[in-house]
């Protein structure tokens, strides 16, 4: 079974809705605390055990791809100041010369177009998919488990995580016939079903593990809702010919494309942290008084 190697990012979004913030930065260089929301997905990731990141991008993402690059500069400036903790960080953080790809998507068509763009860069390979506005906070790599996943039963994988009742009309839904396992066989997926009939609580995290199948049904796929190129009609297709299985994530999900999502997200990465937790908590806590 082929090793999952490869990792592609989406990142040619607009970010309207973090406008006027988003104007002249990508929403994907918005930080995290201390590291771009990208970064965190970045060393996700890495932690998996990827080598090759393809990063899709579109106008005004150039600073994407210097935030992976070496900074002859500033390590020449750290060096100098004997900040010598900050300069082994970026060190350890570049990617290797070679490990990064950047295509465009001249054209906003969609998630599924998007990953049309990188099928020369990905090759006849399976392939991890995550969308940079998601963040996966746990005690490990959630990709991880995933290809782990893909390691036992092939086929393709999608992350899931459960959400309220009350929520499931906003989200991609898998049906896994009940099933409490942590990988489950998907039996169905559902877009955004109206309120009171999705098959399951469990929404799609925003993680993919994908056979190269996929680009040749993309190239064909008509334009969806919206009038993109919609990458679940194509998984839906391929569903027909390839075993799909849901990987739940234990932890919490931050979706940092809309503000409550990114807000949360900040706090919540922010108390993790031993160097900011205790002082930030106790911030909070008197803000709340």
């Amino acid at each position: 079974m082929a090793r999952i190697r490869k990792a592609v990012f989406p990142v040619a979004g607009l970010g309207t809705r973090f406008l006027p913030a988003t104007k002249a930065i990508p929403k994907e260089m918005l930080t995290v605390v201390d590291r771009p929301v990208i970064q965190h997905v970045v060393d996700e990731a890495r932690a998996a055990g990827i080598e090759h990141f393809v990063f899709v991008t579109g106008r005004n993402k150039g600073v994407i791809e210097e935030h992976f690059d070496k900074q002859f500069e500033l390590e020449s400036t750290l060096r100098e100041r004997q900040k010598l903790r900050e300069l082994e960080q970026l060190e350890t953080e570049t990617p290797n010369a070679g490990a990064t790809s950047f295509t465009r998507q001249q054209t906003p068509l969609g998630l599924g177009h998007a990953v049309w763009c990188a099928r020369d860069i990905v090759g006849n390979e399976p392939f991890a998919l995550l969308l940079p506005d998601m963040l996966h906070h746990g005690e490990r790599p959630f990709l991880a488990d995933m290809i782990a996943a893909h390691e036992t039963h092939g086929g393709n994988i999608i992350g899931v995580y459960p959400v309220g009742d009350h929520e499931t009309h906003q989200y991609g839904i898998v049906d896994v016939g009940g099933s409490t396992a942590k990988v489950a066989a998907i039996r169905a997926m559902v877009e955004k079903p109206p309120r009171g009939t999705a098959p399951s609580n469990l929404a799609i995290s925003g993680r993919y593990i994908l056979q190269p199948a996929i680009f040749d049904l993309l190239a064909r796929q008509e334009r969806g809702a919206g009038g993109e190129i919609q990458l679940t009609d194509s998984m839906l297709t391929l569903a027909r010919s390839e075993p799909f299985h849901a990987v739940r994530f234990d932890g919490q999900v931050y979706d940092t494309g809309s503000k409550i999502g990114f807000l949360s997200a900040n706090v919540a990465y922010a108390l993790k942290r031993p160097d900011l937790g205790p002082e930030f908590r106790s911030i909070i806590e008197g803000m709340l008084k």
